[in-house]
């Protein structure tokens, strides 16, 4: 079976065609980047608008370089929620659009879900597991029993990491996107020249629970007083002390998740998966199995889509025409389960 998978969630216009929900045919990523850098974070508007104009190329070059054509897709699936609701309907409305006029089955993906699944693209990964999704929307701990069935255990109480990580880099005119700018300076910096803050969160309540607004304010606002002496002011160890204490928040939560629940498996997804620090702290674990998604699916792809949506198909599942978008996804909560589709 081969599904068409859409994204367009945020400032990614991405098409893929993937084979059984493992066998990526083409995948198609056309970045909005350099529009959005100048205003240092994506402009809702701008991205909504580049999604109209690239969407269609981006769906050709997809089947061009799979060397197939529509006839030879057997079904289409688009992301319909989370994220910008201009960008969520540009790819919901074509993708249906284009399932109705071929009469072939139609999925709504939840893009988070798809994140969780990108690892399963180039691995085989038993269920259940610990998942940790962080992006520039979503920091999220939960227990993940099937490719649709997940149980959120701890989440941010405020920003998340990927927002923290943009707005700093903001601040000091660092650049865009400010989690991979970051990145790369703090590879040239020494970690130990600043001691920043950790959340001070309550261990019963919010055991899994991530706190990055007080880091970030401490970062902006009140870096010089967790200057330790003897080290250079510099962005790169700003950058380096910064990456360090938010990946450590990141994995003392997930530790205690995998702890409290004995699961031993860690799958990551989304854009901060990316991050060298965060995958080097957690492969220093040698007692828990930690799968990364390759770097290319770490951020907002269609692969990932279609690969959840073939799981949805063969279960017998479809959606309506009448489906529409989401902007946010109220049961990400610390304790609640997420309804099935």
């Amino acid at each position: 079976m081969k599904v068409l998978g859409i994204e367009s969630s945020c400032d990614e216009t991405a098409c893929a065609i993937v084979e059984d929900g493992k066998t990526i045919l083409s995948n198609v990523v056309a970045t909005q980047i350099p529009f959005h850098r100048v205003y240092k974070g994506v402009v809702p508007e701008i991205a909504s608008r580049k999604h109209v104009e690239w969407i269609l190329p981006v769906v050709k070059q997809a089947l061009k370089e799979a060397d197939l054509t529509l006839d030879d897709i057997d079904a289409i699936a688009s992301t319909n929620r989370p994220g910008l609701m201009g960008s969520l309907l540009v790819g919901l409305t074509f993708g249906k659009t284009l399932a109705w006029s071929l009469n072939k089955p139609f999925i709504a993906v939840n893009h988070m879900l798809g994140h969780l699944y990108a690892s399963h693209l180039a691995n085989d990964i038993p269920y259940p597991y610990i998942g940790l999704l962080v992006s520039g929307g979503h920091s999220i701990i939960c227990k993940v029993s099937g490719f649709d069935d997940i149980e959120v255990m701890g989440t941010t109480v405020d920003d998340s990491v990927g927002e923290a990580f943009d707005k700093v880099a903001k601040f000091y005119g660092l650049g865009y996107p400010g989690g991979v700018i970051i990145d790369n300076m703090a590879k040239n910096g020494d970690k130990r020249a600043f001691s920043f803050p950790t959340p001070k969160l309550d261990s019963t309540e919010h055991r899994y629970d991530v706190s990055f607004s007080g880091l970030k304010t401490a970062v902006i606002h009140q870096r010089d007083m967790f200057w330790n002496e003897g080290y250079e002011k510099s962005n790169e160890n700003m950058c380096a002390a910064f990456q360090e204490t938010a990946c450590k928040t990141i994995v003392s939560r997930l530790l205690r998740a995998v702890d409290d629940t004995g699961l031993k498996t860690v799958v990551a997804g989304g854009g901060v998966a990316a991050n060298s620090r965060l995958r080097e702290m957690l492969a220093e674990r040698t007692d828990i199995n930690c799968i990364f998604p390759p770097l290319k699916l770490c951020g907002d792809n269609g692969a990932m889509i279609a690969g959840v949506a073939y799981h949805f198909l063969q279960r017998g599942d479809r959606s309506g025409i009448d489906t529409t978008a989401c902007a946010r996804i109220p049961q990400f909560k610390k304790g609640l389960q997420l309804h099935r589709r």
